[in-house]
């Protein structure tokens, strides 16, 4: 390699080492002094599990991380279901408007897409922002996710094998039954881990969808920030940011293929 090839190359691994440190250094701040001795968390004075335990005896937040968990597996589910019949659609039909339709929600702002969605909720449908809202809103931004991962999962099956099983005589449906549906069944799961993750982590569209007296994790953790950033803070943003990239982990497992950009 030349003078200036490894010149290059040093330069390219110090500023991935300086984006990576730049990213990951506030995260790791924030678990460490999630164990800090500490009430006004400006040093650290000694390690404790306080906090955590502390959590454990939050009614509120144990009340807001029961809200975020119901509203995380009810939504992930119905996306799950439209966002794979989304992403057959988008596949099989190659359909321009049907991919700008459920793309979309994912590309816009998601102050944009809260405030579009408060308004139709209010003043459309009448609905009492709370519990219903946030659900509704969640399966609309989540379904594009879904639709991507089994897309992706479809494009690189070869379409002789639905060929082969129409030409045996398999109907529409056992064709879906046993032969899509077990292929693209990783990708489902990771669409559905995917949306539960997105779901349980988002603030600003549930900000605007919430309604009164409902609170999720998200909001929770806002709420408290606004009067300090406690170590009690610190702890369950650990527990939230360990469950996330629990999620992304197993999603990755399923469908490699979407994190290498394959479409």
């Amino acid at each position: 390699m030349s003078e200036n090839g490894r010149h290059l190359g040093a330069g390219l691994w110090a500023a991935a080492l300086a984006a990576y440190t730049f990213l990951y250094l506030p995260l790791t701040i924030v678990v460490a002094y999630s164990f800090n001795d500490s009430r006004l968390n400006a040093e650290w004075v000694g390690f404790t599990l306080h906090w955590y335990r502390l959590l454990l005896r939050d009614q509120e937040m144990l009340a807001a991380a029961g809200n975020s968990l119901t509203i995380a597996l009810v939504s992930s589910l119905f996306a799950t279901a439209l966002g794979t019949m989304a992403g057959i659609a988008m596949q099989r039909y190659q359909l321009k408007f049907l991919s700008f339709l459920v793309l979309t929600p994912v590309a816009m702002p998601e102050i944009l897409l809260g405030v579009s969605l408060l308004l139709f909720f209010i003043q459309v449908l009448n609905l009492t922002l709370g519990m219903l809202s946030i659900v509704l809103a969640h399966i609309t931004f989540s379904i594009g996710f879904v639709a991507v991962i089994v897309r992706s999962r479809l494009a690189s099956v070869d379409d002789s094998l639905f060929e082969a099983a129409r030409d045996l005589g398999a109907t529409p449906w056992n064709t879906f039954r046993y032969v899509t549906f077990p292929l693209i069944l990783p990708a489902v799961i990771a669409g559905a881990l995917m949306a539960f993750t997105l779901s349980i982590d988002d603030f600003v569209i549930t900000f605007f969808t919430a309604g009164v007296g409902i609170q999720t994790l998200p909001l929770r953790i806002y709420s408290m920030i606004k009067i300090a950033v406690t170590p009690e803070v610190n702890a369950v943003s650990t527990l939230l940011m360990l469950l996330t990239l629990t999620m992304i982990a197993l999603a990755a497992r399923f469908a490699p293929e979407v994190l290498r950009g394959h479409t």
